[in-house]
């Protein structure tokens, strides 16, 4: 496959993403629909980040910059932990997953911001692989960090609707 095929079709998973995410919040009848599966469905967001991220690096040879490192560095344990939580049906992984998605979500948004205000400072980044530059966009708009944004967002969201850990719902 070529990287605009891959590049459209992450991009229509993120607005895919995006539009589920707004139900979520909006609907308690998805919510409750939801729920059961939250744990799994956050586990594929992030195999699914995971495999992109890989895909752009492996196959496409894009080199990622330091931002990009740092967004996989939150997103890739995020497979194991939610695919484990998910086969078992623990939801005591939730303030960790919480952790790791929250401070890869802050790095992305970062990332978008360096991307879109070049004279922002973006700290360790390279002159060869300099963070600033955009390597992928599709819709003119929906760039790497814009796809690592809106899967740690998607993760919190699912996190949300999977609800207290199990020490809390058996507490009377």
């Amino acid at each position: 496959m070529s990287l605009v095929t891959v590049a459209t079709f992450l991009g229509i998973l993120a607005i895919l993403a995006i539009l589920g995410d707004a139900l979520l919040v909006l609907s308690r009848a998805a919510r409750e629909l939801i729920r059961p599966n939250a744990l799994g469905l956050a586990a594929v967001v992030a195999a699914t980040a995971t495999a992109g991220s890989l895909y752009f690096s492996e196959v496409a040879r894009l080199e990622p910059c330091a931002l990009c490192w740092y967004q996989r560095i939150a997103m890739y344990p995020l497979v194991i932990l939610l695919g484990l939580a998910a086969f078992r049906g623990e939801r005591l992984v939730r303030p960790y997953v919480l952790a790791l998605a929250g401070i890869g979500a802050a790095i992305s948004a970062y990332h978008i911001a360096v991307q879109r205000l070049p004279g922002l400072p973006s700290g360790s980044c390279s002159l060869t692989v300099p963070c600033s530059a955009i390597q992928v966009e599709v819709l003119g708009v929906i760039t790497i960090p814009v796809l690592a944004l809106i899967a740690f967002l998607s993760i919190i969201v699912l996190m949300a609707v999977a609800g207290g850990t199990d020490a809390q719902e058996h507490t009377p």
